[in-house]
């Protein structure tokens, strides 16, 4: 038999003949490069390389989101963050300073944004100059609607939202504030511990598809079990663990630099960079039961749906104005995101979204399933105790959601001669639009920051 020591020595053996980079360079460490050795080759269940992604996402894509992203219809996203956690008594929280929120002042928000119409001020009849007022009555039209008429509305409102949404979205009623995502970054600020590990646990041992043949307590998958799972399984599956994977990324990216210069947690005047200790914590073969590399492997995988998703979307968002009363700012935005468009087109290798969900009766259930599991997952955002990680929870969600909605409620579809099949049932409203550009923005700047652990690695 062979000792400990012999297979120690082979395991190490395998895991840098797996891994790309050792060989270039001997003479040099790389005892941690193995969390990027699954980075290569072929994106699972896409026909694009990972290197194919890699350039044109950080040479194309992400310097015109970054561009796009602090114009103002982007950058004021509107949110519920007082709602109560709908699952379990959320006896988390986050007593740090970095885990607040600021929220806007009503000067703050654009005045495009402030004249969203409500049924009360929408009704009302306004009578016109005098000379008008004396034929009023032979031309008047009751626009009034009785509270009942408005109620049933409001119930055939939801029941439309609930077919086609993926996500429960909150940004009408009481609760709903804007905040401005440029004053409130998405970075690390101390939460951690049994509050959010029980949310992530949630994701994915109660609103995750999993293998039919196993169960485990421990909520991740292994890559090697994902194949006993049918195709939309495995693909929801991986949106979500990319998303997890990208969030852990921005984290580690924009880590409060303890120890330097004094700085701690408690400072109220934190810095913020890249700590390479937490992303190896995060993602190194050796503290993930070898499924870190994997998870990065999704990543590539949420960024080219959502990337497919923003090209499906197209004819809407060419013709949005993206308005918040402020021309000139309005025009910018509208001609970057024509720009924006026109270099996601030419993207050769776009997830192909038309492989799911065919043909039977069993293919509309599972797409049943697919949608209550997600939008259950948008939910448990509330019971993240963190209200920074909240609201960028519940942003990426409903974006991730968004893509979800265009890409598989047929209300996008195009006919064999490449038209829509109903221009009209096309609509997105303005918090979908936002965070599914947000959304991709993030999953952007995640690849992109790959390439600087990498590097500092090396």
């Amino acid at each position: 038999m062979l000792s400990v020591n012999c297979l120690k020595v082979i395991t190490c053996a395998l895991i840098f003949n797996q891994c790309f980079g050792f060989f270039n360079q001997p003479q040099k460490s790389h005892e941690h490069d193995d969390c990027f050795c699954q980075l290569e080759g072929k994106i699972d269940e896409c026909s694009c390389n990972i290197d194919t992604v890699d350039s044109f996402n950080n040479v194309k894509i992400y310097p015109r989101l970054q561009s796009l992203l602090v114009k103002d219809y982007f950058r004021f996203f509107k949110v519920n963050l007082k709602r109560p956690c709908p699952f379990w008594v959320d006896d988390g929280g986050c007593a740090m300073r970095y885990c607040h929120v600021e929220y806007c002042e009503e000067n703050a928000i654009p005045v495009g944004l402030k004249g969203e119409r409500t049924a009360s001020n929408h009704n009302k009849f306004t009578a016109g100059p005098e000379s008008c007022n004396e034929h009023q009555d032979l031309g008047y039209l009751n626009k009034t609607i009785s509270e009942k008429a408005q109620h049933d509305m409001e119930k055939w409102a939801a029941h439309d939202d609930a077919l086609d949404n993926f996500c429960i979205k909150d940004d009408q009623g009481e609760g709903a504030e804007y905040v401005d995502l440029l004053l409130n970054p998405e970075r690390f600020t101390g939460y951690a511990g049994e509050s959010a590990h029980r949310v992530w646990r949630s994701i994915y041992l109660e609103n995750c598809f999993r293998p039919k043949e196993t169960f485990s307590f421990n909520p991740y998958i292994q890559a090697a079990k994902l194949n006993n799972m049918c195709l939309e399984e495995r693909a929801f599956y991986r949106a979500v663990s990319g998303l997890h994977a990208s969030i852990n990324i921005h984290l580690s990216a924009k880590y409060l630099l303890s120890g330097r210069n004094g700085l701690s947690l408690k400072d109220p005047n934190g810095e913020w960079g890249p700590k390479l200790d937490e992303f190896k914590r995060r993602f190194s073969p050796e503290l993930t039961n070898g499924e870190g590399p994997n998870w990065l492997r999704n990543l590539y995988f949420v960024y080219l749906l959502e990337l497919r998703a923003i090209a499906k979307a197209a004819p809407l968002l060419e013709r949005e104005n993206f308005y918040t009363g402020d021309d000139s700012e309005d025009y910018d935005t509208k001609m970057a995101i024509k720009d924006l468009l026109s270099v996601i087109k030419k993207f050769p290798e776009h997830f192909d979204e038309t492989t799911m969900f065919r043909g039977s009766k069993e293919a509309e259930k599972l797409k049943y399933e697919f949608k209550q599991h997600f939008r259950n997952i948008t939910r448990i955002m509330d019971c993240v105790g963190c209200d920074k990680c909240r609201l960028w929870g519940k942003l990426q969600t409903q974006g991730l959601g968004t893509a979800l909605k265009i890409l598989f409620s047929g209300k996008f579809d195009y006919d064999g001669s490449g038209k829509l099949v109903n221009k009209t049932d096309m609509q997105l409203q303005r918090n979908e639009i936002v965070s599914l550009l947000n959304a991709i923005g993030r999953l952007s700047t995640s690849i992109y920051k790959l390439d600087d652990f990498r590097q500092m690695i090396r």
